[in-house]
């Protein structure tokens, strides 16, 4: 495909499409930067207080919704123009063979700096997945953005010194990393669900070998749009009324007693298994990180738990669920808790 300037005839029906945009991205930057007094106002419509846990429960529904709507509606529009210009098939190409290495630890890197939960780093993944990045390469991203973080790494920071924020750093980069290679190698793609792989097929064949206008671009972007948000949004909706129905319930005191430094060695998995239902953001964890701690228990055991609760919630599985089928969420939870648990031991081991 190449670029095209846009054309006489096309001159009109692109200014549209540009005056469109402007207004549609104001209203979403509106939109986004005031989320926070959004649900402010409809917990104080419905007579619930902060700090109670109906009121923290519908805060949350009311914030993570639209947040986790507005980022995928754009980035799968962007993807989808940025799809007109790199074919599938040519993104592939320029991440296969030797270069998916690169392609995991430049993916994961990426999640250093994008703040997002769980569930907020789903469209990216998907907008990875459209534009033909590599199965393995778009879960490195996926595994990294929630869980090595650069809010993550500072409060731990804060709370505990530079050689546990770089040691979390660098072993949640490398579960990030070779998790990604481990599931890019199971060429598990049959797995993605059936409308994924028609995506994945390639461009539009109206859009094949054309010289496309932008109005051709943002008709593909708007296109995209439709296809996946239109199937995607029930599922975020239901998971995470899930994620806010259990948002910030953590049974500290329990989870103390079965976390300390002398607890057997069945401890951590069991606090990893306890930390995929809970559902929060590195910064929502880290308090209770810094609780367990003082209530005696081990640091590795504590930090496995975290990772567990912020890179395999349920909410965020209910969403991939539309996107992949079982076996390959199944492949994504194992690998990654299994890293998670390597992690775990280590931290308990040097610390």
């Amino acid at each position: 495909m190449t670029t095209s300037p846009i054309a006489k005839d096309d001159a009109p029906g692109a200014i549209t499409w540009l005056i469109g945009l402007a207004v549609a991205s104001a209203l979403w930057f509106a939109i986004y930067s005031h989320l926070t007094e959004f649900a402010d106002a409809v917990i104080a419509a419905l007579g619930l207080a902060h700090g109670t846990t109906i009121g923290e429960a519908v805060h949350f529904f009311f914030y993570d919704t639209p947040k986790v709507l507005l980022l995928l509606t754009g980035i799968v529009f962007l993807m989808g123009i940025i799809q007109t210009f790199f074919s599938p098939e040519r993104t592939r190409a320029m991440l296969s063979g030797k270069r998916v290495g690169v392609g995991n630890v430049l993916a994961a890197s990426l999640g250093i700096v994008t703040p997002f939960c769980s569930c907020s780093a789903v469209p990216l993944f998907i907008g990875f997945l459209s534009a033909g990045v590599p199965l393995g390469v778009t879960f490195s991203f996926l595994i990294s953005a929630p869980m090595v973080n650069e809010v993550a790494l500072v409060l731990l920071f804060g709370m505990f010194g530079w050689k546990v924020a770089a040691l979390y750093l660098g072993l949640g980069l490398a579960v990030a990393i070779i998790a990604g290679l481990v599931i890019g190698r199971l060429n598990m793609e049959r797995h993605l669900e059936d409308w994924v792989q028609v995506i994945l097929g390639g461009a539009a064949p109206e859009f094949q070998g054309e010289r496309l206008t932008w109005v051709d671009r943002f008709q593909a972007g708007w296109r995209h749009v439709r296809e996946i948000v239109g199937k995607v949004w029930p599922y975020i909706i239901a998971g995470i009324a899930i994620g806010a129905a259990i948002h910030g319930y953590v049974p500290e005191d329990f989870m103390a007693s079965i976390m300390g430094k002398d607890a057997p060695w069945w401890s951590l998995p069991l606090a990893v298994l306890i930390g995929v239902p809970m559902y929060t953001n590195a910064a929502g964890i880290i308090p209770v990180v810094e609780a367990l701690i003082g209530k005696g228990a081990a640091l590795g055991t504590v930090l496995a738990f975290m990772m567990s609760v912020i890179a395999l919630s349920l909410p965020e599985m209910i969403i991939l669920r539309k996107v992949l089928k079982i076996p390959l969420i199944a492949a994504f939870a194992g690998v990654v808790a299994c890293g998670i648990l390597l992690v775990g031991y280590v931290f308990n081991l040097v610390l």
